[in-house]
């Protein structure tokens, strides 16, 4: 037998081909083996994900929204409060969002948002897998929390709607897969408009505006519906970073990102490229005004409708049982409020206000007005909102001291605008308790209806509400005193002296006139238009305090009334709310009408959810009409030849007017309320520490510091021929045998005979008179008859 033949190294060919075999066979073992690895990782990477996104869909990662949940999307909206004449005065919110259906948005709008932020948007079913896949590949394998891209409009918006959580390293994948189930649902619910819509509903601009309507408002000053390409790519570009690309902020950034988004509209054909030049070419222009609570009309009373509006929908919940919310539900709250009737009271408010501050600061010149009591200065540190957070830390007295007296920047109030300052805390202090403030109210006597409401010179800086302050009235409160006097039957027509009276039962005390005289004889009507204090006193106390309160009380006031001699001169405490009730009691004839300034309350869609004017009490007689015409006919006096006589002769005010001044003690408080028959409007002025005040009585009385507000305000009206109602509206007057006998001066000098003085008339005439005076008798118990049959008439229908 051949023996096989051997290679050169000692192997035959077989050999080789085995050995080679081997060789091939490891390899292959290798790349097999790294195949292996690969598949294994894939699957175990494909399982990872099924088992995320199954944990996802059942809920172990947060309960995702069903389908009636996301069928009942709702954003926050808010809520608008209007004038009676339809004028919006501003807004309540939680967020600042209008929201607004797809035909009020600018289609360029639409059209810049589907080229910058999702190309794809009409192809897809709220997932572009395309996109999808690289955010996965660089979110999971990468760990790129950045990566961005993916996310269709759909997906945008169930971010936005549904806000992501906290799941540690897979924060990224758990949000995203979220997303993407709800975004898959909301494209089954809704079409790709509702989508569109509710995105740009939904979408933050930064500065606390959600949604395209109120940023359009705030950053152009037009509805989004009126946007131009150009803005719109200013709003649709903020979406990347609203702070970043704020055109307010960071005008060049802005113009940049406007730029790159018309590059996309162009890119994508929604415009032509000689279009893009075109714009891109312009200058970034805004129309900035900032949507805020507090900005616009009758920021006071906005804020009290705010606080009040919640309670009121408690008691007309839904039909399905939940409340409404003035924060969310985008409610329409109309008030009574006459929007420029409203303008020309803040107007007047702030003319004057400027004006008597500037005379404050002239009248002390280099002194402070709190002279050597520095009480008033630690009093008003106590009181201030740095001094308690500071105490509610823990501050020592010597840490607080030491922080009062540093100084830091600060925006301040002046009259000429806020004004950027160094100083201490201590020393702003100072700066404000010199500031005089004021609060001034109209009102409807007949309706009860808010026409004007204006609580402070500026909410910003002074959030308290001055026509719901207490403060002490002065001789405001004495028409009060004589209206009593008269529903007693004491009578107008006799003279009373003016004598100055030692009250011993009452700790001695003894009022005092403000021109320190003590003779003569005033009437009852001279008493009151002078304002003197001693007759006022003794017709309290000839009525009766008790009577006088109670009659108070039904005029509207609230407060707690003291029953002290020195009430007939107002040392009470009220507020201008409850006075003005008093005096529209006067105007309506003696009936008195709760006031009210919210009408109703609708929903976002006009529906009605309450009537409060359908829902108040019923009017009530409470004084004789004959006495209130009586009441009013003196008052007209005040203005006619009285303290409030600057009225005509300044202010150039016609037609029929009544009212009455007044001063407290030390000028601390100065109060004006004027009236006809259809309206009583009144202001008080003053500075929040009663220790601060003129030390003068011509520029510290009633007359000077509130007056003015009134006579602005009805002068405004009287130029407006749609207020002639309003400003030469008619005072019902007594019966001419009343007027005829009230038409006797007002004052008697000391030792002088009644008739001789009066008439110098002889004896026939003296018999004549007293005549007349047995007539008044007569009539007076006649009418005190008819007046309670009434006021019986009036409660049988109460």
């Amino acid at each position: 037998m051949a023996t096989a033949k051997k290679s050169s190294k000692g192997k035959t060919p077989s050999q080789k081909k085995k050995s080679s075999k081997k060789k091939n066979t490891g390899k292959r073992s290798f790349s097999s083996y790294l195949i292996r690895f690969f598949g294994f990782g894939l699957l175990l990477f494909l399982i990872t994900i099924g088992i995320l996104l199954g944990s996802v869909y059942i809920g172990l990662w947060g309960k995702l929204p069903d389908y009636y949940t996301l069928k009942s999307i709702k954003n926050a909206n808010a809520s608008e409060i209007y004038s009676e004449d339809g004028v919006v005065l501003g807004r309540v919110y939680a967020e600042n969002r209008t929201n607004v259906n797809f035909k009020d948005i600018s289609p360029d709008a639409i059209n810049a948002l589907i080229a910058t932020e999702d190309a794809r948007f009409y192809e897809h079913q709220g997932i572009d897998q395309r996109s999808l896949m690289r955010v996965l590949v660089k979110s999971l394998v990468m760990g790129d929390k950045s990566s961005g891209g993916g996310s269709t409009l759909s997906q945008q918006l169930s971010k936005n709607l549904f806000p992501r959580g906290n799941f540690g390293p897979l924060s990224m994948p758990v949000n995203k897969i979220k997303e993407t189930i709800t975004a898959s649902r909301l494209e089954k619910i809704y079409s790709k408009k509702e989508i569109l819509q509710l995105y740009l509903n939904t979408v933050s601009f930064g500065e606390n505006v959600f949604g395209i309507e109120s940023a359009s408002r705030q950053f152009f000053s037009k509805p989004a519906s009126k946007l131009e390409i150009h803005e719109c790519a200013v709003l649709i570009g903020m979406l990347k970073a609203p702070t970043s690309y704020n055109p307010r902020l960071h005008p060049e950034r802005s113009k940049q990102r406007r730029n790159i988004v018309l590059s996309q509209m162009a890119k994508y054909k929604f415009i032509t490229d000689r279009k893009l030049n075109e714009i891109q070419a312009r200058p970034l222009i805004i129309n900035y005004q900032k949507q805020s609570t507090q900005k616009g009309l009758a920021s006071y009373l906005r804020e009290r409708i705010r606080i009040e509006t919640n309670t009121i929908l408690k008691k007309h919940p839904k039909e399905d049982g939940t409340y409404y919310d003035v924060y969310r539900d985008g409610l329409n709250i109309i008030t009574t409020l006459d929007a420029r009737m409203q303008m020309n009271a803040e107007q007047a408010v702030a003319e004057h206000m400027k004006n008597l501050q500037t005379q404050f600061v002239q009248h002390w010149g280099n002194r402070s007005p709190w002279g050597k009591n520095t009480d008033v200065i630690e009093d008003a540190k106590l009181r201030s909102d740095r001094y308690k957070s500071l105490k509610q830390k823990g501050k020592s007295a010597a840490e607080i001291n030491k922080i009062f007296n540093e100084k830091v920047n600060m925006k301040i109030f002046t009259w000429n605008g806020d004004k950027k300052v160094k100083m201490s805390p201590l020393d702003s202090i100072k700066h404000y308790i010199q500031i005089l403030n004021t609060g001034f109210l109209a009102m409807e006597p007949q309706s009860g209806k808010i026409k004007a409401w204006v609580g402070g010179i500026n909410f910003d800086h002074f959030k308290y509400d001055h026509v719901k302050a207490k403060r002490q009235v002065g001789s405001i409160f004495k028409p009060i005193v004589y209206t009593a006097a008269l529903e007693e039957g004491i009578s107008p027509f006799e003279y009373l002296p003016n004598e100055r009276k030692i009250y011993e039962e009452y700790d001695n005390w003894s009022p005092r006139n403000a021109d320190n005289l003590y003779e003569g004889s005033y009437s009852m009507e001279g008493a009151l238009a002078e304002s003197v204090n001693t007759i006022a006193v003794d017709v309290l106390l000839e009525t009766g305090m008790r009577n006088t309160i109670v009659l108070a009380e039904e005029m509207g006031i609230d407060s707690s009334l003291p029953k002290v001699p020195s009430l007939a001169l107002g040392t009470a405490n009220i507020s201008l709310f409850e006075m003005i009730q008093v005096y529209a009691t006067l105007a309506n004839r003696g009936i008195h009408t709760d006031p009210y300034y919210i009408s109703k309350i609708e929903d976002h869609n006009g529906n009605l959810i309450v009537d409060l004017s359908a829902e108040r009490e019923e009017n009530r007689l409470v004084i004789s009409p004959q006495n209130a015409d009586i009441i009013n006919h003196m008052l007209q006096a005040v203005v006619n030849e009285g303290t409030a006589k600057s009225l005509r002769s300044v202010y150039g005010l016609q037609g029929e007017l009544a009212g009455k001044t007044g001063t407290t003690q030390d000028q601390a408080d100065g109060w004006y309320i004027g009236y006809n028959s259809n309206l009583v409007a009144g202001a008080w002025v003053g500075a929040e520490d009663m220790r601060i005040h003129f030390n003068s009585l011509s520029l510290g009385q009633g007359a000077s510091m509130a007056l003015p507000i009134y006579g602005k305000f009805m002068n405004k009206l009287s130029t407006n021929k749609n207020f002639k109602r309003y400003t030469n509206s008619p005072i019902a007057k007594p019966d001419n045998d009343i007027l005829a006998d009230l038409d006797m001066p007002h004052y008697l000098p000391p030792e002088s005979n009644f008739f001789d003085h009066l008439f110098g008339v002889t004896a026939t005439d003296q018999d004549k008179l007293m005549k007349r005076k047995a007539r008044r008798e007569k009539r007076k118990n006649e009418k005190k008859s008819i007046y309670q049959k009434i006021k019986n008439i009036f409660r049988r229908k109460n």
